[in-house]
């Protein structure tokens, strides 16, 4: 093999699935030459000195490059090497200018000093203890998580999520993964079992051990649940984990057992098959089905409807509106019952209704909490009602030290009347942890839209609730006059109904449909719309105020694509931290992707980047309600947000919202997800593909089942 030693300069690409790198390395053999390197650079940081193997090729676009077989660590030979090694960010709290006094002050003997007597950096201007500790800690990480990457190359595996599986495991990491890889599935997020079995293949593990087995099970009924189903009948259980594990039925069934003797899944006899749960969605259903039927057999606190009626009509007078026949209904019925549902469509007025709720509560002092699933409909719920609203879980008052919800049946939350809005985000999980707190005597009103996308999260709590016909629904139906005067609404509810939206009308119309076939001239047009168009027209900022809304994340017309190109186009920062191939800059729109609970961050939430500091390794990302300072290795949990799919928008407004409608979305178009994505506009929707696709999404009426006996369960126990 050829031999090329030199200093990593930077990181071009790196793929997290594969770990193939792109960067750029300087050598004293080529000194005129900045050298292109390719191939799996497992645990290299920029400023480190490598020795590489492998073969100089031809490549036909981009001229020479050192194809990488492996590769090892040197240390630097000169004083300029070392400071460069030091200051490149691989150790936490070291930058270019500390580096350059510590090189300074020891010269050649700098490694020797970090690694055996730390304790005399504290000769450096700067560096005092906490300062000592931090590198030293550093270092020894660094080493260790060196170590668990090149474990991982050689076993042929992707090495993006390293430093995480040494953040988890510490210093036991190797020996983890080494007697049961399949951990890695449970314990960290964005390694699955696919991954984990990669790994175990390569160390040896036997293909049907017991590890393999409960893995792949509990894969599986992890893996529908991200689909919303809350359990698997066995048969379906069966086929799934056959695909993937690839072992006799006879095999797969004494997994069932084991896990079923651990209690980690739970089955249960039904009419239709034998149901198997994950064991915390069992719980959950069970759960919500007590609490709900505890709920409804209290009595309601009684109320004199006289009061009610004078009451409301004053409250007419000071607001200058008038209730319609089903808002009153909807307002008297809130106060005489335990649990109710109140829905309807865009433009019938809940937000009127629970306004006059809201007043009729503060004249019976009756005390009341406002919550929604995600930050960004709370502060909505907070803007429209003039009240504080906060997020379930801030509601709950989650804890990371305990890593639970402080608010639950031992310390319940202290009001008399809970409204959630939001109803169709809450999956069955969550719910759970809302009715552990809410007191027996309370009442609970739940808003939501049936007709939009059910929760990301397994259930289907809001349909089940309806369909169970034990609990109270009020459904608003007359769309109000101002609402009628909106394209938006008129279009929402007519495509409900299965027909065509109005596309044509006066210039000053708030929505529109721009027909172009071809995918890319579609992205274009939509990164027109967004960088210049709208923002010139309307006075729109492109990043506060318009959200490209996508039925799908891949594709040419997927919100990733989307995200590289509107990127470009309104974020020049060179401030910037690079994981996993993805560039996150200052002053990006990203999205957490899956709960936090460390950082107090949910799925879906949104926010800025303010800060990247190289030298702590932390982004500093401002959200709605908070500031969060995320470690560089907690990045896979963020993506850009420029474009976000119409799932992920679900409990949103924003003031214009563009929609890509193509035929290659075919898999997603179905009419409550579009439906769903243009009621998130207030003030305009731009649509951009074909009839054809629209036309599509409009027929597509089928709502996928998800596998829930929730609604069953409450029949059963309130009969």
């Amino acid at each position: 093999m050829d031999k090329l030693v030199g200093i990593l300069e930077r990181i071009v690409f790196e793929n997290p699935e594969t770990g193939y790198t792109i960067a750029r390395l300087t050598s004293r053999d080529y000194p005129t030459e900045l050298i292109t390197v390719v191939g799996n650079l497992a645990a290299a940081s920029a400023g480190e000195s490598l020795a590489l193997s492998g073969e100089w090729v031809n490549n036909p676009q981009y001229g020479r490059q050192f194809k990488i077989e492996g590769y090892e660590t040197v240390l630097p030979a000169t004083v300029v090497g070392l400071r460069k090694y030091l200051g490149s960010g691989m150790i936490k709290g070291v930058g270019p200018v500390m580096a350059a006094r510590i090189v300074n002050e020891f010269g050649m003997d700098t490694m020797d000093i970090i690694e055996q007597t730390p304790e005399k950096l504290r000769e450096v201007q700067g560096i005092g203890k906490k300062r000592v500790n931090t590198i030293k800690e550093a270092w020894a990480a660094q080493r260790e998580i060196k170590n668990v990457m090149l474990f991982l190359q050689s076993n042929n595996v992707s090495t993006a999520h390293a430093v995480k599986i040494y953040k988890t495991y510490e210093s036991d990491a190797i020996e983890i993964v080494r007697e049961n890889p399949y951990r890695l599935a449970d314990d960290i997020y964005g390694i699955g079992f696919k991954t984990a079995d990669t790994i175990s293949q390569n160390l040896g593990i036997a293909h049907d051990s017991s590890h393999r087995v409960m893995a792949g099970i509990k894969y599986v009924l992890s893996h529908k649940a991200d689909d919303g189903h809350v359990f698997l009948y066995r048969e379906e259980l069966l086929t799934a984990c056959d695909e993937i594990l690839d072992l006799p039925s006879d095999v797969i069934e004494e997994g069932i057992a084991e896990l079923s003797a651990k209690e980690e899944i739970i089955s249960e006899a039904t009419p239709e098959g034998e149901a198997i749960y994950l064991a915390p969605f069992y719980y959950a259903e069970i759960g919500v089905t007590n609490a709900v039927s505890s709920l409804l057999r209290t009595p309601a606190n009684p109320v004199q409807f006289d009061y009610v009626d004078k009451s409301m009509d004053r409250l007419e007078k000071q607001m200058g509106i008038h209730f319609a026949t089903n808002q009153r209904d909807a307002i008297k019925t809130a106060l005489r019952a335990k649990v109710m549902l109140l829905t309807g469509g865009p433009g019938t007025g809940k937000t009127t209704t629970t306004v006059g709720m809201l007043h009729l509560f503060d004249l019976l002092e009756r005390r009341v909490l406002l919550a929604a699933p995600t930050g960004r409909a709370a502060k909505r719920m907070s803007e429209t009602t003039g009240r504080e609203a906060k997020t379930i879980h801030r509601l709950l008052e989650f804890s990371p030290q305990d890593y639970g919800f402080k608010r639950n049946q031992d310390n319940p939350l202290e009001a008399d009347v809970i409204i959630i809005d939001e109803m169709s985000m809450v999956d069955l999980i969550l719910m759970n942890s809302l009715l552990k707190a809410v007191p027996w005597n309370a009442t609970l009103i739940m808003i939501g839209d049936v007709d939009q996308l059910p929760s990301v999260g397994a259930g289907n709590v809001l349909t089940d609730l309806i369909a169970s016909g034990e609990v109270t629904v009020v459904t608003l139906t007359e769309i109000f006059r101002q609402a009628q005067e909106s394209y938006i609404v008129t279009n929402a509810h007519r495509i409900n109904r299965g027909n065509f939206p109005q596309t044509t009308g006066p210039a000053d119309r708030n929505f529109f449909f721009m027909e172009e076939e071809d995918p890319d001239r579609a992205v274009d047009l939509i990164c027109d719309l967004v960088g210049k168009r709208l923002p010139k027209h309307y006075g729109y900022h492109p990043m506060d105020d318009i959200q490209v809304l996508c039925p799908m994340r891949r594709g040419t017309v997927g919100s990733e694509n989307f995200n590289k190109r509107l990127q470009e186009i309104l974020n020049d920062s060179s401030e910037e931290a690079i994981r996993g191939g993805r560039n996150f800059r200052v002053g990006d729109k990203v999205m957490q992707v899956r709960n936090n609970y460390d950082y107090e961050v949910f799925n879906g939430d949104i926010g800025r980047i303010t800060d990247v500091d190289p030298i702590e390794k932390l982004v500093t990302i401002e959200f709605p309600e908070k500031r969060v300072a995320f470690d560089m290795a907690d990045l896979n949990e963020l993506v850009l947000a420029y474009g976000i799919t119409v799932h992920k928008a679900q409990g949103s407004e924003y003031p214009a919202v563009v929609i890509p409608l193509m035929t290659q979305h075919y898999l997603m178009l179905q009419r409550n997800l579009l439906y769903t994505g243009i009621t998130r506009a207030k003030e305009l929707v731009v649509l951009v593909g074909t009839k054809k696709a629209l036309a599509m999404a409009i027929r597509n009426n089928k709502v996928v089942e998800r596998n829930s006996f929730l609604a069953e369960r409450l029949r059963r126990v309130l009969k």
